[in-house]
């Protein structure tokens, strides 16, 4: 079997792997409650000769799929968890939910763990069809939405074995994602006073909400002291009731503290500290702090990024039907304030990338590849991958899997997750990271150089992880 038969392999099961992403996308199950999602592709793995194991990591959503022996040991990344009150009819045009609060598949991890899935397959036949030394090892990686489960399970040392990590991710572009992203700490403040009426003895009362609003003032006035990059985010999850005239005796608020370096987080993160500490003296109450989850920094692979990249333009992009095209047609319009993804990172990509955004502005589909630029700066968002990226070589590809311009964490990305334009792009996805795989299983020399550039860039450095042991991974936000 040649390299070009065992991305066929891929094509072949396309029905099947189509069918998986839809099933995920049904049950649409946030971070760490992702039993009946991992159940679907626990089967798939079994079904395609894979060795399952649960509560990977002390995870109990975590899981793997193993197949050979020895080395090279590949990793692929598969993600499945939804989003918190994104439900939307699939294949629907307008925001329209079946089930009002329920969630939904807004950053398309419905289909990012189903293309993984067709890359470990496609790896898998090649190695068995030529007798080859190796092992292929999916992961089945809970929580990415605001739970970090890849942090988690690399704290327990999960992916220590592996030589290298591919991925993938849903967008509207066709690129290799070069880059850093920002580490992340989350962290929940809960203030206890003591209840009186707000009016007839408002003097016996302690009120935790009054702390909350001092803490989230004074945070606020921190931000022109931190870093410009660095970002701090806050919901109030208990304002403590809804009786105005009860001093609240309970109030909590939910921080995301971000910076392109994890040092630079925990920096903020004690500053918030001191604050929520002064908050709580100002009003005599009670402070308990819990750490929820945290995430590092990715560290870029350009060595990893080049070879998906050539794998990326080397195979055939999908083509559309005239009802595909005019349902992406729909979805853009139903955009406020529409933006290419393109055009908004023009700059970045050089002239190529200004003269493609340009020509494109205005298309429905990104059907295109974006050229290859490495990138050290940090996006603004970030991702559990970032772990994996410090224990191993780690690269990855996004396919255009939704109308351009769709933004991230959408309806309109509910809406697309079931459509072909999503089953195509995932079919791509799978096989430029199962061809970048083989290129690296054939020349050893493709890793030892993508690890040699791990060790320059760590410069001496080793992974630590960022959740303190002991802390657990936790249901923020359950499903209806």
């Amino acid at each position: 079997m040649d390299k070009m038969q065992a991305l066929a392999v891929i094509d072949g099961k396309k029905d099947w792997l189509d069918h998986l992403g839809d099933q995920v996308w049904d049950c649409a199950e946030t971070a760490f409650q992702e039993f009946g999602s991992m159940k679907i592709l626990c089967d798939a793995l079994a079904e395609a000769g894979f060795e399952v194991a649960q509560n990977v990591g002390d995870v109990p959503t975590a899981f793997t799929g193993r197949y050979g022996s020895g080395k090279p040991v590949i990793g692929f990344l598969g993600e499945f968890d939804a989003l918190s009150g994104l439900n939307q009819k699939a294949c629907c045009t307008s925001k329209e939910a079946f089930q009002a609060g329920a969630p939904g598949h807004g950053c398309g991890h419905n289909n990012l763990g189903v293309g993984s899935l067709g890359a470990a397959i496609a790896v898998k036949e090649y190695l068995s069809a030529n007798n080859l030394p190796g092992t292929v090892i999916y992961y089945g990686c809970p929580g990415e939405e605001g739970g970090s489960g890849k942090a988690f399970m690399a704290r327990e040392g999960v992916f220590d074995e592996l030589d290298i990590a591919l991925t993938w991710h849903p967008g509207d572009v066709n690129c290799v994602a070069s880059g850093s992203s920002l580490a992340n700490y989350q962290v929940s403040y809960k203030f206890k006073g003591i209840s009186a009426h707000a009016a007839g003895c408002p003097h016996l009362g302690r009120s935790a909400l009054d702390a909350v609003e001092l803490m989230n003032v004074a945070v606020n006035f921190l931000r022109e002291h931190v870093i410009p990059e660095a970002r701090m985010h806050y919901a109030i999850t208990n304002s403590g009731g809804f009786s105005p005239n009860v001093v609240q005796a309970e109030a909590e608020v939910l921080y995301l503290l971000r910076a392109p370096k994890t040092p630079q987080v925990a920096e903020i993160y004690d500053r918030v500290n001191d604050i929520a500490k002064g908050a709580a003296l100002m009003t005599s109450t009670q402070l308990e702090t819990r750490f929820i989850k945290a995430c590092s920094n990715v560290v870029p692979n350009n060595v990893l990024e080049r070879l998906m990249h050539k794998n990326l333009s080397e195979l055939p992009l999908p083509t559309y039907t005239d009802e595909e095209m005019a349902f992406a047609k729909s979805i853009r319009e139903s955009v406020e304030n529409l933006s290419n993804t393109l055009e908004s990172k023009a700059d970045k990509y050089g002239i190529e990338g200004k003269r493609l955004a340009k020509e494109h502005k205005d298309d429905i589909i990104n059907n295109f590849v974006v050229p290859y630029v490495p990138d050290d700066t940090a996006m603004p968002g970030s991702t559990d991958v970032g772990d994996v990226s410090w224990v191993c070589p780690t690269a990855q590809v996004n396919t255009a899997t939704w109308a351009s311009g769709t933004p991230g964490h959408s309806w309109q990305v509910v809406a697309q997750g079931k459509s072909e334009i999503a089953h195509k792009a995932t079919i791509l996805a799978a096989k430029v990271m199962a061809g970048t795989a083989i290129d690296a299983i054939l020349d050893p020399s493709i890793i030892e150089a993508a690890k040699e550039e791990l060790n320059d860039r760590l410069d001496g450095g080793k992974y630590v992880c960022p959740i303190p042991k002991g802390v657990k991974p936790a249901a923020i936000n359950p499903g209806k």
